[in-house]
């Protein structure tokens, strides 16, 4: 189902647009979230990619040009925490001047937003998602493996709201680790109006450990939260949202549900992503990328470029969730904090 460039939306193997483009700033973080970044294996001593390899401000949003023109209506920052790579918010001025972008957004641990979420929302930035894995403060450390408390990460929700940013959580769920906080978040989450997700606790990667024993799965996600709040299932917005939604009965908001593990929605993935030093994945469970940054400053025109978009998203058949195993996938993986969530 290849197609040429400009012969209407890009559409892969199975028939799937390319509607959604996350694209990694940078493989640093100020955490190091147990799923993401064990410290063991992302030390002190961990090479982190030099400066001269990251796409700069300027390759970022001609590459994003040319996935609008593949199709692309929605722009995520990414990282690592994107709000370490410096002069964030020019980047999000930048793609905000691409024409027939709908969402932008970025993901984001919290802590620094109180110091950009408002030049973040004057450059253009629509939404924030922000990571928050319990409301536990001994839990929160742990699981972020981080000195910082957790009204840093509340206080950084807090001021993209102020700021007028569309602001959504999203609570990563291992059996063991932060289950017990399930229904915490949400009460907390309805108190405070906050669109929240549950995500299933996921292999991506090869360094976090994952065991099956360790995933919530979804449907005990919404027993525990209907138990306490009686939800009903609610159509999704868009062709392609990877969360189920709920809303409850009694008008207190909504909760999504991401489950990758026990119910993948491979056939309606519209999603890629670019890593900081410009590769393509076009699966977030995969193991390696098409390298655009030798073709950007190789000279390449944006017509080269779209035609190698179109035959990459052609040639895709990814669906690595649906072929998951009892153990997990096997093989190497990209790691989530060098592609991005």
């Amino acid at each position: 189902m290849e197609q040429r460039s400009g012969a209407g939306p890009l559409l892969d193997r199975l028939g799937r647009p390319l509607t959604d483009l996350r694209i990694s700033v940078t493989d640093r973080c100020n955490f190091r979230c147990r799923y993401c970044m064990p410290r063991e294996l992302f030390g002190a001593d961990h090479a982190f990619l030099p400066r001269s390899e990251l796409l700069s401000f300027e390759e970022i949003a001609r590459l994003a040009r040319v996935f609008r023109r593949g199709g692309v209506r929605k722009l995520r920052l990414t990282g690592g925490e994107p709000l370490l790579r410096g002069g964030l918010p020019d980047l999000v001025a930048m793609l905000a001047e691409v024409g027939g972008i709908e969402d932008l957004a970025m993901t984001s641990n919290g802590v620094l937003l109180p110091k950009f979420a408002d030049r973040l929302a004057r450059n253009g930035l629509h939404r924030v998602t922000v990571s928050l894995d319990a409301l536990d403060e001994g839990t929160f450390r742990a699981l972020a493996d981080t000195p910082l408390p957790l009204s840093a990460v509340l206080d950084g929700i807090a001021a993209a709201r102020q700021a007028g940013l569309g602001v959504k959580v999203n609570t990563v769920v291992q059996r063991g680790g932060n289950d017990h906080q399930l229904e915490d978040l949400a009460a907390w989450a309805r108190e405070e109006r906050v669109a929240l997700r549950f995500i299933e606790y996921m292999d991506v990667g090869t360094t976090n450990g994952w065991v099956r024993d360790k995933v919530v799965p979804a449907d005990e996600v919404r027993a525990r939260i209907d138990a306490l709040w009686p939800l009903e299932e609610v159509p999704p917005r868009v062709a392609g949202e990877v969360a189920t939604r709920f809303r409850y009965r009694d008008g207190g908001g909504e909760i999504g549900i991401i489950a990758s593990v026990t119910k993948p929605f491979c056939r309606t993935c519209t999603r890629a992503r670019i890593s900081a030093i410009g590769e393509l994945f076009t699966c977030l469970f995969a193991a390696t990328g098409r390298n655009l940054r030798a073709l950007v400053r190789g000279g390449r025109t944006d017509e080269e470029l779209s035609a190698v978009l179109a035959r990459h998203w052609g040639g895709r058949a990814d669906r690595a969730s649906e072929l998951r195993g009892e153990g997990g996938l096997r093989g190497p993986r990209v790691e989530m904090s060098y592609i991005g969530g």
